[in-house]
């Protein structure tokens, strides 16, 4: 576990994993459920991590994406805005039961990202690596999605510190968890690699419609 991380507040969800806390056993279908099952709404935009919010500055944030691509790439922030920018208006939903509609993102799309680096045919799997020492793992489907990006503003201002900023990852379709904070690394691979939430009992997949909060 990465120093400073609260030993107290994991071992709680951990417990919350076992017990299957907040689990209301219903499946919803995101064509017709815009709320997937057990979620409450939120107007704000509650701040959780796990006891360490890294200060990035601009001119230090470097993102690496290496692994199994033709085209290995480290960007700093000149070149993040180098690339064709993308904005999407998304629903997120986090584990814990609140979900926040209609977040404006700006960004570069991770479509763009695949175009730059162009994923090796074995690359099925990707690790999400924040500079806070996080992990996370997605699939190169869930990584495709035409609504994910590599985010830096959230409703038109800079993405601030507490909420993953300089640069997280955003993921909609999935709970939050998989849309890793003070993004460092994306590394891709061949064989699937659970992250921090996922070797300690949380979902491997992550769709809230059918409440993958556990696993």
């Amino acid at each position: 576990m990465a120093e400073g991380y609260k030993d107290k507040l994991v071992a709680t969800k951990q417990a919350w994993a076992r017990a299957g806390r907040l689990l209301t056993g219903k499946v919803g279908d995101p064509e017709h459920d815009r709320l997937p099952p057990g979620q409450r709404l939120t107007e704000g935009w509650p701040v959780l991590d796990l006891g360490v919010q890294p200060a990035v500055p601009l001119d230090d944030w470097r993102l690496t994406v290496d692994g199994l691509v033709a085209n290995p790439i480290v960007w700093d922030w000149t070149a993040l805005l180098a690339q064709p920018q993308f904005e999407d208006v998304s629903d997120m939903h986090c584990v814990t039961q609140w979900s926040r509609y209609d977040n404006r993102w700006q960004g570069v799309s991770t479509l763009q990202l695949l175009d730059v680096v162009k994923p090796l045919p074995e690359a099925a799997h990707l690790v999400i690596h924040g500079y806070d020492g996080y992990t996370t793992n997605v699939t190169l489907e869930q990584f495709s999605d035409e609504d994910c990006l590599i985010a830096h503003h959230h409703d038109g201002e800079p993405l601030t510190r507490e909420h993953g900023g300089p640069v997280r990852l955003m993921i909609p379709r999935y709970y939050l968890w998989k849309s890793a904070k003070w993004l460092k690394r994306i590394e891709f691979v061949g064989a699937d690699r659970p992250g921090f939430w996922e070797n300690r009992g949380y979902h491997n997949f992550a769709d809230p419609w059918l409440e993958q909060r556990y696993g």
